[in-house]
């Protein structure tokens, strides 16, 4: 069944995030189960007198699953010459992610990822750096309500209030916290077996409300590269990548590298990720999660890196229109809740603590 919401939802990838503009190229990727928003968001671009170009994915590896595992190592460490052309002269491309198996990648021998992953380092570029507008959304399906540990009409409801927010309102809220962190030179996170510091020094921060990412409600940096020292551990939620699932993630940075890691599950993958490449080992962002539909934890890190009162790290590749000079193939977003006995100091000043906006200057949580 057609969710009237997705018309909602289409306007907001197509008019707010993306901006299209008449006589445009838009990529506009699905998961086989997004059909219904791929549909709305095909009109909402026609609308705009602009041009669909589709893509129809069947798993969550961002390249067809059995050719993947079956490729040359020269193979995936190239794209395609077709699509490195359309993927560099597109004008803007949305993403909806509908899998039918979160874990499609879980088989996927590391090394195939990592070439993959490299291969594609100028496509990654173009569009992290902000040269072209792209979004990424997810659609309800239930290999996503599964994991979340909610029924499909769950997760939709949780999605759709998530996603279709005053995102003006919301932006204007974010603010007060972007001037709190750019006033900064420095970041301390303080809780159990944490104690971490971390440079933002000349560093401005960018508000997502309905930018890159939706759900947006996130304030986010790319740290100073030689700043980072200290320990985090990510005890509290499991972190979710290439399909592993790793528990109890803990790294010690020195200068700013990542010089000793563990987790309690799934540590070969911790260590091999981090040795992908000489970027790997340091902070590519700082995230302060703000949307205030997104209370609770689902294992889906497009969700839980925005949740009220956590922060997050990104390893690997920075943001280069932030000041970002760090360079990686990844980009791995993982999770810190700071509700729980947490703080977070700026410069010495206590300005979140437990998960709520203590200092004047930031609204409340």
């Amino acid at each position: 069944m057609i969710d009237p919401r997705d018309e909602q939802y289409a306007s907001l990838l197509v008019e707010t995030c993306i901006d299209v503009q008449p006589g445009w190229q838009v990529i506009v990727s699905a998961g086989v189960r997004g059909g219904p928003l791929f549909g709305e968001v095909c009109k909402a671009i026609a609308a705009r007198g602009a041009y669909v170009l589709p893509r129809v994915t069947f798993d969550a590896v961002g390249a067809p699953y059995p050719w993947v595992k079956s490729a040359s190592d020269e193979l995936l460490s190239a794209p395609a010459p077709l699509e490195e052309h359309v993927m560099l002269n597109v004008d803007a491309a949305i993403v909806i992610i509908a899998p039918e198996n979160t874990r499609d990648a879980v088989d996927v021998e590391q090394h195939r990822l990592r070439l993959l992953q490299a291969g594609s380092h100028k496509i990654q570029e173009r569009f992290i750096s902000g040269k072209v507008p792209w979004v990424g959304c997810q659609y309800p399906t239930p290999a996503l309500a599964q994991e979340a540990g909610m029924t499909l009409d769950q997760f939709a409801e949780f999605l759709y209030g998530a996603v279709l927010l005053d995102w003006d309102a919301e932006r204007r809220r974010m603010e007060k916290v972007k001037e709190l962190f750019d006033a900064a030179s420095e970041v301390r996170i303080v809780a159990p077996e944490t104690d971490l510091r971390i440079g933002l020094d000349g560093r401005e921060g960018k508000i997502d409300a309905a930018g890159a990412n939706i759900p947006g409600g996130e304030v986010f940096y790319s740290p100073v590269e030689d700043s980072a020292e200290g320990v985090i551990e990510f005890s509290e939620f499991p972190a979710v990548y290439a399909g592993r699932e790793l528990t109890k993630i803990r790294l010690r940075f020195e200068g700013g590298k990542i010089v000793d890691a563990s987790a309690a599950s799934n540590e070969d993958f911790l260590l091999e990720t981090l040795d992908t490449d000489e970027g790997a080992r340091w902070l590519g962002e700082l995230g302060i999660g703000c949307n205030p539909g997104i209370t609770r934890y689902m294992k889906n890190t497009l969700f839980d890196e925005k949740i009220n009162g956590t922060v997050h790290l990104a390893i690997g590749r920075g943001f280069p229109e932030l000041g970002g000079k760090n360079v990686s193939a990844i980009h791995w977003d993982i999770v810190k809740d700071v509700r729980q006995g947490g703080r977070v100091e700026l410069d010495g000043r206590v300005v979140q603590e437990n998960g709520a906006w203590v200092h004047e200057g930031a609204v409340a949580s």
